[in-house]
């Protein structure tokens, strides 16, 4: 069983032809609302990809709290560990440029009212073998604690090193996976502007102090990562993106889901940005997000 941890919100999507630079205004061509957040969409991943799911965070008692649920309990994702707050749900104000590339500002709402003792609850009903997926949109406080929850009970601990806080590098030790980009890579390493060599070279030393599993997703070049001393590469699809801004939540939620189910790293690794990759092919966090059998015909 995967339980999830983390934010859930209502996304407010705005397409542009290309994204604005500072203090300017662009005409937007479209607009539309998705389900989103990085603990719901890496939930939803997960379930797609054919695993049993619990979700554990927040909304609020508004009219976004429905909606922001919907395609979560449309695939039977358990949401028992979700509770209602008074005030707004979490919501993600998101620009899609031209190319697919994206800016986002997140407001946390019900989501920064998620507590240690939600997190007591969540990892209360786990087993030894179960996995606990976090990001970083619920306070830290309260991921620190899960954290350590889960380290005491034997479960083992995903976390996905984003949004970039600055609790991050401290936070992301107290894992058994850290799952990363290239910039919050750079900053768990306390290191900029790393080449790829630079890069492999970081994943070794921080995984001999640690022990941890560290895997570097790098966009359109896949992943990289280190287990159990080796170096293991994993490449995705050529794609053409839409709109990328659900492709990280996908690989996370897909990597999960493909532990739990027993594949071995490596194929973990692969089927993951495999998916990420599809993710980028529809806009929408949540719904772009693929199926099983789709992953599973382009592998």
């Amino acid at each position: 069983m995967i339980t999830v941890f983390g934010s859930i919100n209502m996304d407010l999507i705005a397409t542009t032809e290309r994204l604005p630079k500072p203090g300017e205004t662009v005409a937007g061509n479209g607009f539309a609302t998705a389900a989103g957040g990085k603990g719901a969409n890496q939930a939803l991943a997960a379930r797609r990809a054919g695993r049993y799911v619990h979700m554990a965070g927040a909304v609020g008692k508004d009219s976004f709290a429905a909606d922001a649920l919907s395609l979560l309990d449309d695939a039977g994702t358990d949401l028992s560990l979700v509770k209602h707050v008074d005030g707004p749900t979490g919501t993600a104000l998101i620009l899609v440029g031209g190319d697919g590339e994206n800016m986002i500002a997140v407001v946390p709402g019900a989501n920064g009212l998620v507590t240690p003792e939600d997190a007591e609850t969540a990892i209360g009903g786990m087993k030894e073998a179960d996995i606990l997926m976090l990001q970083l949109e619920v306070p830290a406080a309260a991921v620190e604690h899960a954290l350590s929850a889960a380290r005491a009970k034997g479960v083992t601990s995903i976390l996905n090193l984003a949004p970039l806080i600055p609790d991050a590098p401290r936070l992301g030790r107290l894992a058994d996976i850290v799952i990363a980009n290239e910039t919050e890579f750079e900053r768990l390493a306390s290191q900029d502007g790393m080449d790829a060599q630079a890069r492999e070279a970081a994943l070794t030393r921080l995984h001999a102090e640690t022990g941890q599993t560290l895997i570097v997703t790098l966009g359109g070049d896949g992943v990289v990562a280190i287990r159990d001393g080796a170096i293991s590469r994993a490449q995705g699809l050529k794609i053409e993106p839409v709109d990328t801004v659900g492709a990280g939540d996908t690989f996370c939620g897909y990597f999960a889901a493909s532990l739990d189910e027993g594949l071995d790293f490596a194929a973990a690794l692969r089927r993951a940005a495999v998916a990420g990759s599809l993710a980028c092919l529809k806009s929408g966090a949540q719904p772009s997000i693929p199926s099983g059998e789709d992953v599973a015909a382009r592998i």
